[in-house]
């Protein structure tokens, strides 16, 4: 849930990186989301409930996606390229600080240590 929550409190942020268990975290929890809303969307014979739920999130997901891009050492524009970007996405990130920022595996390490 803490990678949700760090998603959305990210939302306007494309710059830094983003660990593949935030990215994927919050891209399962936007799938079931999603395919909720969907089988409502469904029963009620109505399409507004995905439409708006897509629209909230759709900022979300193409920061976390672009920072996700940045821990591999990449350019956000890699999300243009469609096989790759699913590759770069699986990829685990560089290790140490690139380019994009600190390695954000490290600042965690480092933050469970100090507590």
């Amino acid at each position: 849930m803490y990678y949700i929550y760090e998603v959305f409190d990210k939302y306007r942020t494309y710059t830094g990186r983003a660990r593949r268990k935030e990215f994927w975290h919050f891209y399962l929890f936007v799938g079931i989301i999603l395919f909720g809303s969907y089988l409502i969307d469904r029963l009620t014979n109505n399409f507004d409930l995905a439409t708006l739920i897509i629209g909230v999130v759709l900022t979300p997901m193409m920061s976390v996606a672009t920072r996700r891009m940045h821990d591999v050492g990449k350019s956000g524009w890699f999300l243009l390229i469609p096989i790759y970007n699913l590759i770069l996405a699986c990829s685990p990130g560089t290790k140490g600080d690139n380019k994009f920022g600190p390695d954000p595996k490290q600042l965690i390490e480092i933050n469970n240590k100090e507590v």
